[in-house]
């Protein structure tokens, strides 16, 4: 998270003083990594956001009007922030054919592949988030407000499969307990091609992954995760993995592995796989060979919470 701060004595509106003053200080403390201009519709979202304090206290104005001696807190992530809407960024609406499982408190979805799970600060981006907000309100038009859909886990913008939303703020507590503590069953599918760099497993191979890993780039950059140590900030990980056939996608020889999850780090199964040299299909940021798409698939959801089991899952086939 960088952080930029102002004192001024100008009478002036605040989107239009750091329309003047930002870009500047932004190229100083990303040291130089992001340039150019910042535009009207990308402060007023930074300040929405919550983003901008005045004199210690948030701003969710952007025609508040500075006055007398202001101190001016921006907070951003330079990754986040310069982030600018992909032409492939997908189209998608939740219908009630992505529903993988609903009762009164939780709803799975079937997460499409290039489809963000939350809105950020770059505004104007379809998410799965919104997308099932307008789905439920359109179920129940009765609603005078948007009904309540909680955000308890991530995958991806390129990962497709299962993802839990809660739908009662009274679950949210035990729901995010069990993600932390990682009670619960994770799996995912991933497409690695078949003996890239002279590596070949057989079928019903089987192997883990074990390291420390944490964030290797810094945050004005594309962020990339890897083996890091723990007097470094690593932080520990573990995948078993199991390769369950040989298949042909996109034209080319590959490997259908099952990954079970034992913790829950950023990319986990991306870098564990690109270390023994078996980066997953379309995953270029860790060495993968270029394709359609990113082929990781999160196909299983399991546990048990307040005296009822769920295990939900989702087949790759329809992504595949």
């Amino acid at each position: 998270m960088q952080e930029i701060r102002f004192s001024t004595n100008q009478t002036r509106r605040l989107d239009e003083f750091l329309r003047k003053e930002l870009p500047a200080k932004v190229f100083e403390v990303t040291a130089g990594s992001q340039t150019g201009d910042i535009s009207n519709s990308k402060i007023r979202r930074l300040i929405l956001a919550g983003a901008v304090q005045v004199n210690g206290r948030p701003v969710l104005r952007p025609a508040f009007e500075l006055r007398g001696n202001s101190s001016i807190l921006v907070r951003f992530e330079a990754e986040k922030f310069f982030y600018e809407k992909q032409p492939d960024d997908l189209k998608f609406e939740v219908s009630a054919a992505d529903i993988l499982f609903e009762d009164e408190n939780l709803i799975f979805l079937n997460k499409p592949h290039r489809f963000p799970v939350e809105q950020t600060i770059t505004g104007n981006r379809n998410n799965l988030h919104d997308s099932l907000v307008d789905f439920l309100w359109h179920r129940s038009p009765e609603l005078r407000n948007p009904p309540y859909a909680g955000i308890m886990h991530r995958l991806d913008r390129e990962t497709s499969g299962v993802i839990l939303f809660t739908k009662s703020r009274s679950v949210n507590a035990a729901v995010s307990e069990m993600f932390q503590k990682h009670n619960l069953t994770k799996q995912y599918l991933a497409v690695v091609e078949d003996a890239k760099k002279g590596i070949s497993l057989d079928v019903d191979s089987q192997f883990t992954v074990e390291m420390f890993m944490g964030r290797l780039t810094g945050k004005s950059q594309q962020g990339k995760w890897g083996q890091l140590s723990e007097a470094r900030g690593g932080q520990y990980s573990k995948t078993d993995f199991r390769v369950l056939k040989r298949i042909t996608v996109e034209g080319r020889p590959c490997l259908l592995i099952e990954c079970t999850l034992y913790t829950g780090r950023t990319h986990q199964i991306r870098v564990h796989l690109a270390s023994r040299g078996l980066p997953i299909l379309g995953d270029e940021l860790y060495g993968g060979s270029s394709a359609s798409r990113m082929y990781l698939h999160a196909a299983r959801l399991a546990f048990s919470l307040e005296g009822k089991t769920y295990d939900v899952t989702s087949s790759f086939n329809k992504f595949l």
